[in-house]
C-alpha cells in the first residue's frame, strides 16, 4: 500500500507539473509582430542592415519574432525615433544616440566619440559596450537621465567614418572656415571649432540640400554608404581618414515593454542577432567600400584625397577640450567617460603590444600609391 500510495502521489504531481507548463509552451509559440523605424533611409547599407538584423532574428526565432521594418520617415521624421519608441508609436527603432545630444550630452560617448575615444576602434568599443560596462551606462543614459523607456541595443558598425565630401579642396584645418557643411551631434561642435557653419540634417536630406545650396560641404559614413544615397552627384572631392568618428556603432531602440514582454529566449536572439549584423555589416562594408572608390575614380570623375595631417590632429584637440568641459559641468557625462577611459588604457596600449600595425602587412603586399 505504501508503495501504492507513493506511485499515486508522485502521477498526481506530475498531471500537476504538465498542467502547469501547458501555458508556457504555448506562450513559448506567441509570434510578436513588431513595428521598427528607422532613422536612415531606404537606399542606405544602415538600412538594408536592419532589414538583415530582422531577418536572422525572425529565422533564429522560428517565425516567432516578426519585426516589420521601415525607412526614415514612415511614421515619424528620423530625428524623432527616440520618442517614439518610448511612447509605442513603433515598437523599435534604428538611429544613432548622437542624434540625441541636444537632450543629454552624455549622448555623444555611445557612436562613439572622436578619438575612439581615447584610441578605440570599433572592436574594442564593442568591448567595452560588452564586457567593460558600457551597455549598463547605456541603458542608464535613457532610462535614468532621459527618462526614456526604451532598452537600447548596439547594431550597425559603421566603424571609422570619411571626413567627408566638399564641392573645393581642402588645405588644411583653417580652410574648413566658412564652409557650410553637415554635420551632426558632437561632431559639429568640433568642427565648429575650425570656424565651420554646421549645418544639422538627417541622412535622407544631405543630397537635396546640396543640389539646393543649402550646404557646399557633407558626412555621412564612408564611400560605398555614400555612393549608395548620391554623394557623387554633387561633390566630386572625397576627404579620408577622419578621426571624429573613427569607431561608430549605430543602435537598436526598443519599448522597454515591449522588450519585457517578448520574453528572456526572444531577448536572447535580438542579442544574438544584433552582434551578427553589426559585425557582418564592417565586413560588407570593407568590399564596398573597395569597390566604391573603384567606380568613384572611373565612373563619376570624383577626386578621393588624404585629409591633411592637421585636420586630424585638430580634430582631436577639439574633441579634448569638449569633453573635458563637458565632464566637469556633468557628472553623469564624467562618470561614462571615466569608464571609457580606463578600459581603453588597459586594451588600446595592449593590442598595439600584441598586434602589429595594420601598414605592417598591408605596406608589404600592397605599398600605397603616391
Amino acid at each position: 500500500m505504501r508503495l501504492s500510495g507513493i506511485a499515486s502521489a508522485a502521477a498526481a504531481v506530475a498531471l500537476a507539473v504538465c498542467a502547469i507548463a501547458q501555458p508556457t509552451e504555448v506562450s513559448a509559440q506567441t509570434t510578436h509582430k513588431l513595428r521598427f523605424q528607422a532613422s536612415f533611409p531606404s537606399a542606405s547599407m544602415n538600412f538594408t542592415n536592419f532589414k538583415y538584423f530582422a531577418e536572422r532574428a525572425k529565422l533564429m526565432s522560428g517565425g516567432r519574432l516578426d519585426i516589420e521594418v521601415l525607412p526614415a520617415g514612415t511614421v515619424v521624421p528620423a530625428f524623432e525615433v527616440l520618442d517614439a519608441v518610448h511612447k509605442k508609436v513603433i515598437d523599435g527603432g534604428h538611429t544613432a544616440a548622437a542624434y540625441w545630444l541636444g537632450k543629454h550630452r552624455a549622448a555623444a560617448l555611445f557612436g562613439p566619440s572622436p578619438g575612439g575615444p581615447f584610441g578605440m576602434d570599433m572592436t574594442d568599443y564593442m568591448g567595452w559596450i560588452h564586457d567593460g560596462g558600457g551597455l549598463e551606462l547605456y541603458r542608464e543614459l535613457y532610462q535614468d537621465q532621459l527618462k526614456r523607456d526604451v532598452v537600447p541595443i548596439p547594431l550597425t558598425s559603421v566603424a571609422n567614418q570619411a571626413l567627408g565630401w566638399f564641392r573645393k579642396p581642402v588645405k588644411s584645418w583653417e580652410d574648413l572656415r566658412g564652409r557650410k557643411c553637415r554635420q551632426t551631434g558632437v561632431t559639429a561642435e568640433v568642427f565648429a571649432k575650425s570656424g565651420m557653419a554646421t549645418v544639422n540634417l538627417p541622412g535622407g536630406e544631405i543630397v537635396p540640400s546640396a543640389e539646393r545650396g543649402v550646404i557646399d560641404c557633407g558626412e555621412w559614413v564612408g564611400p560605398a554608404e555614400d555612393m549608395s544615397i548620391g554623394f557623387q552627384t554633387v561633390f566630386k572631392y572625397l576627404y579620408m581618414p577622419s578621426t571624429h568618428e573613427p569607431a561608430t556603432v549605430l543602435e537598436l531602440l526598443i519599448n522597454a515593454d515591449v522588450w519585457k514582454a517578448i520574453g528572456p529566449d526572444l531577448q536572447a536572439i535580438i542579442i544574438a542577432a544584433s552582434w551578427e549584423a553589426t559585425f557582418r555589416s564592417q565586413t560588407i562594408m570593407n568590399k564596398a567600400n573597395a569597390v566604391a572608390l573603384k567606380e568613384l575614380r572611373e565612373k563619376h570623375g570624383v577626386s578621393i584625397e588624404r585629409t591633411p595631417d592637421d585636420i586630424l590632429r585638430k580634430t582631436l584637440e577639439a574633441w579634448d577640450q569638449i569633453s573635458k568641459e563637458a565632464a566637469e559641468k556633468n557628472p553623469f557625462f564624467k562618470k561614462v567617460l571615466d569608464s571609457q577611459r580606463d578600459y581603453a588604457s588597459q586594451v588600446v596600449p595592449a593590442r598595439r603590444e600584441v598586434i602589429p600595425p595594420y601598414s605592417a602587412g598591408a605596406d608589404w603586399y600592397w605599398p600605397a600609391k603616391k
